[in-house]
């Protein structure tokens, strides 16, 4: 099948996923997770954009990001996945495709859907049985939110003052939220091209023209030839 036309607005909140190619591992150690959390510090200087949500897992990456009008989205991603792949290359000797595909981008609306996405893949680590509660994971955003925690790459998520009148209960509906599984968005994450309302799905399908529904992929695994 053929891939996926690539979403993208001038102005937009996306979460952007990527994986090592074949489920590889592509953080091996702290001072691998550290470097690339400083390429995205750099590229924020170079293309500027915002991260309201993120988590650095061993074999792949979430991002969620909003961009502007001096924002590339495509170039963006590229540069980070690029410069970090030559980090990696350069300390381990490794060669090879490195990144399975294209990444992946999944449009948000803003309204009821950034915080749901953002906890969302602040609940990786948990689901992947890596520890049992998110506080226990230094590679998310989660520590961020729940307790204060300083995070030079991080810019504050708009919608998570909208959740209490000061700090101390803010940092508590969202630790709730993190436990709560009814606020889960489960698989369309990964199925769809957009997050959302009806209305704003909808409006989207109209404007880019393409149903909400990924139906194609990138080259078929070895496996499936």
């Amino acid at each position: 099948m053929p891939r996926c036309a690539r979403i993208e607005l001038e102005e937009g909140i996306f979460h952007i996923m990527c994986r090592g190619n074949n489920g590889q591992g592509v953080f091996k150690n702290e001072v691998d997770f550290r470097k690339y959390k400083d390429i995205i510090k750099e590229l924020k200087d170079e293309q500027p954009f915002k991260l309201y949500h993120y988590c650095l897992m061993d074999n792949h990456v979430h991002l969620v990001i909003q961009t502007n009008e001096k924002t590339q989205l495509s170039k963006l991603i590229k540069r980070l996945n690029l410069k970090y792949y030559h980090y990696y290359k350069k300390k381990y000797g490794y060669s090879g495709h490195f990144w399975q595909d294209r990444f992946k981008s999944l449009l948000i609306e803003r309204k009821n859907y950034l915080l749901a996405c953002g906890i969302y893949i602040e609940r990786n680590p948990v689901r992947a049985k890596i520890t049992k509660n998110a506080d226990g994971y230094k590679y998310s955003s989660y520590r961020y939110y729940v307790s204060g925690e300083n995070d030079e790459i991080m810019d504050r998520d708009i919608s998570y003052d909208e959740l209490g009148k000061d700090e101390r209960s803010r940092q508590g509906v969202y630790r709730n939220l993190m436990l709560d599984r009814e606020y889960e968005i489960g698989k369309k994450i990964s199925s769809r091209f957009f997050l959302g309302g009806e209305e704003f799905i909808e409006s989207m399908e109209r404007k880019f023209k393409v149903s909400n529904v990924r139906l194609c992929r990138g080259r078929p695994r070895k496996d499936e030839k």
